[in-house]
């Protein structure tokens, strides 16, 4: 249809055209009215057509006409509807023109930094003065490690209404920092092990550990027990001549326990398997008689005891000597110092009984100080002793026996006779109080407890107080090295409760 003229009449069917030549058919359909006794009211669309706001283009309705005709209805022109306020408003423009983008918005300025407290108004009153009493100055040394020692506030005193406290007590003087030497100097070798043994693949039980550590408690006894590989051996890689054997035999208080220590003839192949063997032949001939010889213990019966262990430790080493003669060896070389310590398990006996051969050590710490209670050679008190003159008893059958023992002994196959030992047999049993700490050891570790003041008063020092050291604590102990001492230690000390 062709548009209209300006200043011509539209035919009447003719449909009015709007502002932006849209016309009356391409107007949205007018919304149905909804019934008066619908149940809900009509709900708001989002299709309906707004109220028209001051900005809006509105077109007034013809009131009169020149023919005279009543004037038609007002035509509706659609209106945009309103946007959200969320969404960001638009420029209508100059007139017949598109809406235009939004301008850009320009940043606001930044806020002024308000200050950290608020302003003040001046106060013409003087500023009120300082307590008459300063406040207590406070230490802030450790706070602040940079503030020189000069600068430090000194610290104040308590005041007089609170007890003072009582000053720390002085380290105690009976267990010192442990020691790695003692003496004028280091000695020459070093403190651990530098080499291993040389081992055969067809003889490795043949090997020996270079640290044997032990420990137990029966009764009111309680042991430790160490042997260590001297230093020359560490340095050289040879094996440890010194052996510790550690046994229980029986059961309850009948009990026996038995610490045994042999060292090797030095600068012998074969010293740690005669050094082991004396200890195993020793140590099996105990525990056949351990029941005699608790009651023997418990009883005090010493003469018994002594002959009785002089005659097992005479036996042991003559079938350590077979064993050499069977290997092939000088029974000469292949001998061992044998030392021994029985220790009955009944809480109410403390006979402590010590028998041995050959060199080594016995010492009592009583009251912080050492007594060196080593049996003196030749010492023949008490009972006379078998091999030494005595005549041994014999049962009816004609056997031999150990004395008060029971134990028959058959001629010996490897000798034309029974021969007193090759070294003096050693004893002693002493009772033992409480306190008392008693240390049996070889000579590894005797020598140097005698000749060197400062290694004894140190470990009497360590072992002076009531509680027993752990076994770590004792193996650290007993290795306290001395200058020109470098032979292997083997101890074992006993505290009585």
């Amino acid at each position: 249809m062709a548009p209209v003229a300006p200043g011509e009449q539209a035919p009447p069917d003719a449909p009015r055209q709007g502002l932006h030549g849209d016309t009356q058919a391409d107007l949205p359909p007018a919304v149905p009215q909804r019934a008066a006794d619908e149940e809900f009211p009509p709900a708001r669309s989002q299709s309906a057509v707004p109220a028209p706001s001051a900005d809006s283009p509105v077109v007034a309705p013809e009131d009169v006409r020149p023919d005279g005709l009543s004037a038609p209805q007002p035509t509706v022109v659609p209106v945009p509807p309103v946007e959200s306020p969320a969404s960001a408003p638009r420029d209508p423009g100059p007139e017949g023109s598109g809406p235009y983008p939004p301008p850009p918005v320009a940043p606001a300025p930044p806020a002024a930094p308000q200050p950290l407290r608020p302003e003040r108004p001046f106060d013409p009153r003087p500023y009120p003065q300082p307590p008459a009493v300063a406040p207590p100055l406070v230490d802030n040394s450790r706070s602040y490690p940079h503030t020189p020692a000069a600068a430090r506030p000194l610290p104040l005193a308590p005041p007089p209404n609170l007890p003072a406290l009582a000053p720390p007590p002085p380290p105690p003087t009976s267990a010192p920092l442990t020691l790695d030497y003692v003496g004028s100097g280091p000695p020459t070798y070093d403190a651990e092990p530098t080499a291993l043994p040389l081992a055969d693949p067809d003889e490795l039980d043949d090997l020996v550990a270079d640290t044997v550590l032990d420990g137990a408690r029966y009764g009111v006894s309680t042991i430790r027990a160490a042997s260590v590989r001297g230093d020359s051996a560490r340095f050289r890689g040879e094996q440890r001549r010194d052996s510790l054997l550690t046994a229980r035999f029986g059961i309850g208080e009948q009990a026996l326990v038995l610490v045994a220590m042999a060292t090797g003839a030095r600068a012998t192949p074969g010293a740690h398997r005669a050094a082991a063997e004396a200890c195993h032949w020793i140590a099996r001939a105990v525990g056949r008689s351990h029941a005699r010889l608790s009651e023997d213990i418990r009883a005090a019966r010493r003469g018994d005891l002594k002959s009785g262990l002089h005659r097992l430790t005479d036996r042991s080493l003559g079938k350590l000597r077979a064993s050499a003669a069977e290997q092939g060896i000088d029974p000469e070389e292949y001998s061992a110092a044998l030392r021994c310590l029985l220790l009955p398990a009944h809480p109410e006996c403390r006979t402590r009984v010590f028998f041995g051969v050959g060199p080594g050590g016995l010492f009592r710490l009583r009251d912080g100080e050492w007594q060196d209670i080593e049996p003196t050679v030749g010492d023949l008190s008490g009972e006379a002793v078998v091999g030494f003159g005595s005549q041994p008893a014999e049962t009816p059958e004609g056997d031999r026996l150990t004395m008060d023992l029971g134990i028959p002994t058959p001629p010996s196959p490897y000798e034309p006779a029974p021969e007193p030992p090759r070294e003096p047999f050693r004893f002693r049993a002493s009772v033992a109080r409480p306190g008392d700490t008693l240390l049996m050891c070889t000579g590894g570790l005797a020598e140097p407890l005698r000749g060197e003041p400062e290694l004894s008063a140190h470990l009497a020092g360590r072992w002076s107080g009531s509680t027993p050291p752990g076994l770590a604590a004792f193996l650290a102990d007993t290795q306290v090295r001395v200058k020109g001492y470098a032979d292997d230690r083997t101890a074992a000390a006993v505290w009585e409760a």
